[in-house]
């Protein structure tokens, strides 16, 4: 378990909010909403049977303008519970009948998701085993092993009996410890060798995948197997080795058991987060165009919401206990324009502040993921050291706030655009700079953003 996931129990709500305070600034609803969300699915599990199956989860509708962190809070959360996470935008489904993706797929992506992530733990777990196997492997094709010589043929029956013919010698047993011990000290780095790896071509079917005709492909797929077939490459050791402990762990891996358990994870502990909800809000007036199945495509999400049967590769997924969140800006459309089934199916709702020049500061210093430390790794590679000073940031973050306020608000997304803007020329001209360092304060960054806040039409600059 890595260290940004812990144990169900010890993810008290409390524990939730500040893990998420490491990478999201404020929005402190919408984190305890979500905490308190997660945690109910852990105390469901604790319920016995009878009443287990009676608790369903509280979906959530996230509130507020692009760039606040619906999405983040959403991706964060489930990475922190180890959950399988899919994020699909309302806009991109049709109603059934309408070219398009239809409402099911996102369930199947979910059960996608959830093997994906059985199978890369189940690959951790094996690998030690994998490589031991790749070993072997590697050393087979270093030194081959001798095989024992034929039998010579026989003469007829009855004839005296041919003398027997002794067998071929082991390979040399020294020689091979030898070869072992020189490659984990990793003196063999620099050979290279030739192995044959499997190599599985993309199937035609994989071609129809995510086209809205799932359907179709999952009844094709049964008709058409995969053929297997292998390659021959030639690589170094250590890429050969690699490739060969990839090769063994999936050897290993019992994909029968992982399916199972994939599906499982996925009713239980799936996230689905529906982006975009107020792109398809509002109500059929009669009229005609794109806006035609708006209303069509809350009524196909209204069973996967609710709860219902999904078919899927991998076998039928249950949606009952899968936890919805929905997001949207709702400027035009508001949530009382979607039907009433599905407003009630998003009991919690939570308004995100929109950022503040405060947020902007903290969101530039606070996060370890924080914009300024990741302008700072990537120029630490040319050898550049910057020094980016309180002031800077502080002017910084005036100046995104001060274009949102003039252009779209696209909330802290601004903050990429303005240090673009600021970094560009450094950027640039790094390679040919040398070792040094560069300080960065407020004179500097109103130098190379005064252009932006001189021009009144700044849709060159908009992200």
């Amino acid at each position: 378990m890595s260290s940004s996931q812990r144990r169900p129990e010890a993810l008290t709500p409390r524990a939730i909010v500040e893990e998420l305070d490491r990478y999201i600034v404020g929005q402190r609803e919408a984190k305890r909403a979500v905490a308190v969300a997660l945690r109910n699915r852990w105390r469901r599990q604790q319920v016995p049977p009878p009443m287990r199956d009676e608790i369903s989860p509280k979906n959530i509708m996230l509130i507020g303008p692009t760039g606040v962190g619906k999405t983040e809070i959403a991706r964060r959360l489930a990475k922190l519970a180890g959950a399988p996470f899919v994020k699909v935008e309302a806009s991109k489904f049709t109603e059934v009948g309408y070219v398009g993706r239809d409402v099911d797929s996102m369930v199947r992506d979910l059960a996608e998701t959830a093997v994906s992530m059985l199978r890369e733990e189940e690959r951790e777990r094996l690998r030690p085993r994998a490589r031991e196997n790749a070993e072997e492997r590697l050393l087979d094709v270093l030194l081959p092993p001798v095989r024992p010589a034929r039998q010579p043929m026989g003469s007829l029956a009855g004839s005296p009996a041919a003398p027997e013919v002794p067998a071929a010698p082991a390979a040399d047993t020294s020689t091979r410890e030898n070869l072992r011990r020189l490659l984990h000290e990793g003196k063999l780095n620099d050979k290279s060798v030739e192995i044959d790896t499997s190599d599985t071509p993309q199937s035609f079917i994989d071609v129809f995948s995510g086209t809205g005709m799932e359907e179709m492909v999952l009844n094709l797929q049964s008709m058409f197997p995969q053929s297997k077939r292998t390659k021959r490459r030639r690589l170094t050791i250590p890429e050969a080795l690699e490739a060969l402990t990839e090769e063994e762990a999936a050897k290993l891996i019992d994909m029968e058991r992982v399916t199972k358990e994939a599906v499982r994870r996925a009713e239980q502990d799936g996230i689905i987060f529906i982006d975009e909800l107020d792109k398809v809000a509002g109500r059929e007036t009669g009229g005609h165009g794109p806006d035609v199945s708006r209303e069509g495509v809350q009524r196909d999400l209204l069973p996967i919401v609710e709860g219902s049967t999904v078919s899927t590769k991998y076998g039928p997924l249950k949606t009952d206990h899968v936890l919805f969140i929905a997001a949207g800006a709702f400027h035009v459309a508001k949530p009382k324009d979607l039907i009433p089934e599905l407003q009630g199916r998003f009991p919690i709702r939570v308004e995100l502040d929109s950022l503040t020049d405060a947020d902007f500061v903290r969101i530039l210093t606070e996060p370890e993921n924080a914009l300024t430390k990741q302008y700072i790794a990537l120029l630490a590679t040319e050898k550049i050291h910057l020094d980016i000073q309180t002031d800077a940031i502080a002017e910084i973050a005036r100046t995104a706030a001060e274009v949102n306020a003039r252009m779209e608000n696209i909330g802290a997304r601004r903050l990429h655009t303005v240090m673009e803007r600021l970094l560009d020329e450094l950027a640039f001209e790094a390679p040919e700079l040398g070792e040094r360092t560069i300080a960065i304060n407020g004179a500097y960054v109103r130098e190379r953003l005064q252009g932006i806040l001189k021009d009144e039409d700044l849709s060159q600059y908009v992200l």
